[in-house]
């Protein structure tokens, strides 16, 4: 979209050898958050004698801002968040949707509205947004949902609205999500097609409520797409974004003293899975075997939290 609107566009070469420093108005990290590291080194072998370039960052979970800003400076790192559908077709090639929109928030003091305005430019509905947290955070709301759950169980999100003990741990896993957001200070905030407050004021409902309520609306807007996590244990990677969703999650709790038993075990359970692919057998289409870790951890806390 960026070049139909007649912008310039230079991919990375896939190998570090292989980079050539380039005069860039704008760099789009644009990796999984697992590659993260890998792009700074390719950003600083590409941008090499020059400084100041802005460095775009529209990926997914939480704590890639911080990398690249410890990496280039906060005033040149502008955090994104993108809520346009992307379908892959049998070609290989994406196609975006119609649909959504792509808002933006400085991580430092420099606001770069030019971003905003070429963005507009190509098409796409923009927002600005101060805070960076609070984008990152409510994108992360949004990216949790059925996602680790499906990629354990390795179902559809049409399926797994169908198991309704696990589906009350989805409920919970986004009622942690707001705990955590609200014990940083962060605020919830709305993206481009996606009400994300209104998503965390259902799953605060009763759960015969929630459970209604969330399940027909997943079930009608993800129920036949592959969740992230899912392709990527499909795919046979050892390693997923989890820790940046999930873990990301629980490791707020932690420092928070807030408990989120769900997200941990799911974070977890994830990340054993994508390093013992055997593993997965024992979570297959068997989410009695999820609830029965979720309990563990559960009453491991609670333990913990009478001890203390």
């Amino acid at each position: 979209m960026l070049a139909a609107a007649g912008n310039e566009i230079v991919y990375a070469p896939r190998r570090l050898e292989d980079v050539q420093p380039v005069a860039a108005d704008l760099a789009i990290v644009a990796v999984k958050a697992y590659d993260t590291e890998g792009a700074i080194e390719t950003l600083r072998q590409a941008l090499r004698g020059t400084s100041g370039t802005p460095v775009l960052c529209p990926q997914n979970g939480v704590g890639n801002e911080e990398k690249l800003a410890a990496a280039f400076g906060a005033d040149a790192i502008v955090a994104c968040a993108v809520t346009i559908p992307v379908e892959r077709a049998p070609s290989g090639h994406g196609h975006a949707a119609n649909d959504g929109g792509i808002a933006f928030a400085p991580v430092g003091k420099e606001a770069h509205n030019w971003i905003l305005a070429a963005f507009g430019q190509a098409g796409l509905r923009t927002r600005a947004v101060e805070d960076y947290r609070a984008l990152k955070w409510s994108k992360l709301a949004l990216n949790i949902v059925a996602n680790a759950s499906c990629a354990i169980l390795n179902v559809l999100p049409e399926r797994l609205v169908h198991f309704d003990e696990v589906f009350r741990l989805e409920i919970r896993a986004i009622r942690e999500v707001h705990a955590v957001m609200r014990a940083q200070g962060i605020r919830s905030i709305d993206l481009p097609r996606y009400p994300v407050r209104a998503l965390q004021a259902v799953a605060a409902l009763p759960s015969p409520a929630a459970r209604f309520l969330l399940a027909k609306r997943i079930a009608g807007a993800r129920g036949t797409k592959p969740p992230s996590l899912l392709l990527d244990l499909r795919a046979g990677k050892n390693v997923t974004e989890v820790a940046v969703l999930n873990g990301a999650v629980a490791d707020a709790g932690r420092a928070n003293a807030v408990p989120t038993p769900v997200n941990a075990v799911f974070s977890r359970v994830v990340s054993d899975i994508a390093h013992m692919p055997a593993l997965w057998a024992k979570y297959r289409e068997r989410p009695q075997a999820l609830v029965a870790e979720y309990r563990a951890e559960r009453d491991r806390v609670r333990r913990a939290r009478s001890w203390a």
